[in-house]
């Protein structure tokens, strides 16, 4: 990615569509178990994998990450070109519709970008803030003049949260949109049943709809990992995401299923409230760090099926720096920091994801872990669908979550983390000036060694400011009936539904 993005900055860069094979045959509706409902079906609003995953089959981009999870590729971009300043990026638009059988036009990107930018409900504004202007030229040029350079931008265009979307539905619609969405991707929304499931048909009007062997998908909300497995081993689901660790070397003798560890960009951390009282002091937040056997949770946790995490950043994306230093597990040292900040009789809320067997696991240990440096915590378990809500108000001491890339570049991931206004930094509250500076100079430098020491500065930072912890790195983990084909999950942890078969 870094000489590709280089590449494409230094000059002219041309990119040619792949083009359609003969026509696919339907193949019925795809059946697919999932632990939590989706929030919304507008993309600049949701942050979460429950809603991007889907994003990702709806909607098209105009630039896409290729299967692999490792280079961009054309989307309804078929090709573009950046001036030698790298302000200027001038996309050529392909024949494409939307479900509703309206063109796409060079109109709806420009709507789109800009209202990732500009919209008071943008989760994602910050990202975007780089962009000067969108304007369409004719129906199929569109022009975006950058305010300064960004390294990451043709990256921040493949992420399902810029997703092109049709300007006159989303303005007749308002509010509405997000449950009557048009779609420009290879599925539209047929039904939402909340809290049941999100039924997707295929788009004729897709421009690969030749592509597409499925009649369709239903995402199907089963919050307790274990019925979900059940459900698939019998047959109920064609499949199944977030396979339990415990549940992987027992489902992978069965041979209706194919079990499938898929390298991926997640990192599980523990998020820390800095506004809720004693965590706003650093050597709190230090003691938690101290006083967590990480190697613990992979052993008995997630079976060995991971490794411990040193960084925001996960192992093997851009710029991620192994060297990163990580605090022992030193419950002595934890105690002697919960001492010092006047914390001795610390306790805590602990949200959890009932029915989410790893999270129910973690929370169990880590009440353990703390409890030996004096850290009373208290675990409340509430409904999938209701702790993200919790998170972003605020409602909550501490919380074990992940992350995975939806972009190449770590800017996505850097930017929402450590320096995003609007979302208080992932739901943190953590505040550093200085990272935030460092942030927004990472973005803009396009030396790929300076832009390296900027990003090892940023996550040395991060690490010593205690942002969150760093708990451990694993592999995506989906299980398939055998009858199922091309049921993959790129390392951003897009699903490639066009090209998934049922037999």
């Amino acid at each position: 990615m870094r000489s590709n993005l280089l590449g494409l900055l230094a000059g002219a860069f041309v990119a040619v569509a792949t083009l359609a094979g003969p026509p696919a045959q339907a193949g019925g509706v795809l059946m697919i178990g999932k632990d939590q409902d989706s929030t919304t079906f507008d993309p600049i609003k949701s942050a979460q994998n429950a809603d991007f995953w889907v994003f990702a089959n709806m909607y098209d981009v105009l630039v896409r990450v290729d299967p692999t999870g490792t280079k961009l590729e054309p989307g309804l971009a078929e090709s573009w070109t950046v001036s030698p300043d790298g302000l200027v990026y001038t996309f050529k638009l392909r024949e494409a519709k939307f479900s509703d059988g309206s063109p796409i036009t060079a109109k709806d990107a420009a709507f789109s970008l800009l209202r990732i930018r500009d919209d008071k409900g943008s989760l994602w504004a910050d990202s975007y803030k780089a962009v000067a202007t969108a304007e369409a030229k004719d129906d199929h040029t569109l022009v975006v003049t950058l305010k300064t350079p960004s390294a990451p931008f043709l990256s921040l265009l493949a992420m399902p949260g810029v997703s092109i979307l049709s300007e006159k539905a989303v303005t007749s619609e308002g509010d509405a949109y997000a449950e009557q969405p048009v779609s420009s991707g290879a599925f539209t929304l047929k039904q939402w049943a909340r809290g049941d499931k999100v039924v997707l048909e295929k788009n004729p009007n897709f421009w690969q709809a030749d592509r597409v062997k499925l009649d369709g998908v239903q995402w199907i909300i089963v919050a307790d990992d274990n019925t979900r497995m059940l459900k698939v081993q019998a047959g109920e689901l064609d499949a199944a995401i977030f396979v339990p660790f415990s549940r992987v070397a027992e489902l992978k003798k069965d041979p209706n299923l194919v079990v499938h560890l898929d390298p991926s960009t997640r990192e599980d951390h523990l998020l820390i409230n800095h506004a809720h009282g004693l965590l706003g002091k650093k050597e709190v937040r230090e003691a938690l760090d101290y006083a967590i056997d990480k190697k613990a949770i992979i052993d008995t946790v997630i079976f060995g099926l991971g490794e411990a995490a040193n960084s925001y950043i996960p192992k093997g994306a851009l710029y991620y720096n192994a060297d990163n230093p990580a605090r022992p597990y030193d419950p002595e040292k934890a105690k002697a920091l919960l001492a010092t900040a006047g914390a001795t009789n610390l306790t805590l809320t602990y949200l959890v994801n009932a029915g989410n067997e790893v999270d129910e696991q973690t929370a169990i240990l880590l009440q353990q872990q703390l409890a030996k440096v004096g850290v009373t915590v208290t675990i409340q378990k509430v409904d999938p669908g209701q702790s993200w809500n919790m998170l972003v108000d605020g409602s909550y001491d501490i919380s074990a979550n992940y992350w995975t890339n939806d972009i190449l570049d770590p800017d996505e991931k850097t930017t929402f983390v450590l320096g995003h206004d609007s979302n208080n930094n992932y739901m943190t509250h953590y505040t550093n000036l200085t990272v935030k500076a460092l942030v927004e100079q990472a973005r803009g430098e396009m030396d790929t060694t300076k832009r390296a020491a900027l990003y090892k500065q940023i996550q040395e930072t991060a690490k010593a400011d205690v942002n969150w912890v760093d708990l451990y790195y694993s592999p995506y983990r989906n299980v398939s009936r055998k009858t199922i084909e091309h049921f993959d999950q790129n390392p951003l942890g897009r699903f490639s539904l066009e090209d998934t078969v049922k037999n």
